[in-house]
């Protein structure tokens, strides 16, 4: 997927939300959505990041963006109800949700793991995507076509020693995707998929790996065209997959 040329106009008069938008993978899918027409959600803990990507994106002449602070450890449900109440309120529809916030804050064996630590992760990295994108799906089912990406992981499909409450997150965002997957696809124009974009420069790798060179690995620039392919109606009949960003297109996916 990471051959795909978009059309300069994929996105037109789309409205997209990102999480984790103030850095890393977040920030490159909120600059590639605008760059090809969408009108974009930005959302992020850091305010003052959020800012930074907002005004590259308006610098740049794209589509105005929208800024939505969020803190995905400390919000409810009621929290994310509001969220969509707004959104539906300025914009009358989602057309994209893309789940890019990430949270792992160190590897460590299971027999050492924090009980407290081991929810933080768990409610970021899993409650919170469930919470948002169950508050979101009926601007979701409002849209022509729409579609709701998981960002994936590799310790999320094969689970790797030291990874925790991250792994076991991660696993159960497949999950989330396949069940969500199984119950839109009949009833709905929702398209729903993970996408596991590789090992990327984030600064959560340099945290995680602080001896590495960092050099090595492509940046969070490179897995954007494979959002952009899911996000856009090039993706069309293509749900309940999961789908890595060097991976193939697959063309479409019948149901069970």
């Amino acid at each position: 997927m990471l051959d795909y040329q978009p059309r300069p106009d994929l996105l037109a008069d789309r409205v997209i939300l990102v999480t984790g938008a103030a850095e890393g993978i977040g920030a490159a899918v909120a600059r590639g959505c605008a760059r090809h027409g969408a009108t974009v959600i930005l959302s992020g803990l850091s305010e003052a990041r959020l800012e930074a990507v907002y005004d590259a994106i308006e610098t740049a002449g794209h589509p105005q963006p929208a800024s939505l602070p969020l803190d995905l450890e400390q919000a409810d449900e009621a929290l994310y109800l509001g969220v969509a109440s707004t959104l539906g309120d300025e914009f009358g529809r989602l057309d994209g949700l893309v789940h890019c916030a990430s949270f792992a804050p160190f590897l460590s064996r299971i027999d050492d793991y924090d009980a407290r630590e081991w929810e933080r992760v768990l409610r970021i990295n899993l409650t919170a995507p469930f919470l948002l994108t169950q508050a979101c799906l009926p601007l979701l089912r409002a849209a022509d076509e729409a579609a709701v990406i998981f960002t994936a992981d590799r310790v999320g499909r094969r689970g790797l020693a030291y990874w925790g409450a991250y792994a076991a997150a991660k696993f159960g965002i497949e999950g989330l995707m396949q069940t969500l997957a199984e119950e839109t696809r009949d009833s709905s124009r929702i398209r729903v998929n993970s996408l596991d974009p590789g090992i990327l420069r984030t600064a959560q790798r340099r945290q995680l790996y602080p001896g590495e060179d960092a050099s090595q690995w492509p940046a969070p620039a490179s897995a954007v065209p494979a959002y952009l392919w899911l996000l856009g109606p090039d993706a069309a009949g293509v749900t309940g997959q999961a789908l890595s960003a060097s991976g193939p297109r697959p063309t479409a996916v019948a149901g069970p």
